[in-house]
């Protein structure tokens, strides 16, 4: 019983497409490393502007962050810090799943493609 093949010419449909469209590595990075970046900021900004009230302890970022203090020269350089570190993460993230996607699909189509020969060996 011969398989019938799909014409090359028939797309894919569109939410396929974008399920396993590759990620931009530099998107993502820029993305990631704003919003931790913001968020070291803002966390800093927070306990420095708010009078009284139960302080918030972010002097051990300054173990992981050089330069880092509970200042507002600090609150820039955790800024900084966060770029580059939420950049790192990010393009290291799409990176890995742009890998496990085309290593999945690669998969796939070699099984396929030795599913669908009756004799491997004539295959090759």
């Amino acid at each position: 019983m011969p398989v019938t093949q799909r014409p090359e010419t028939e797309a894919l449909p569109e939410p396929l497409v974008l399920a396993f469209a590759p990620l931009d590595k530099r998107a993502l990075g820029v993305a990631t490393g704003l919003a931790l970046g913001l968020l070291i900021f803002l966390a800093t900004a927070m306990t420095l502007v708010r009078e009284g009230g139960r302080e918030v302890n972010l002097w051990l970022l300054a173990n992981y962050l050089s330069g880092y203090s509970q200042t507002w020269p600090g609150a820039f350089i955790g800024f900084g810090w966060g770029l580059v570190m939420g950049f790192v993460a990010g393009w290291f993230i799409a990176f890995c799943r742009n890998f496990v996607i085309a290593a999945s699909l690669f998969w796939i189509r070699t099984r396929n493609e030795m599913d669908q020969t009756q004799d491997f060996l004539d295959h090759i």
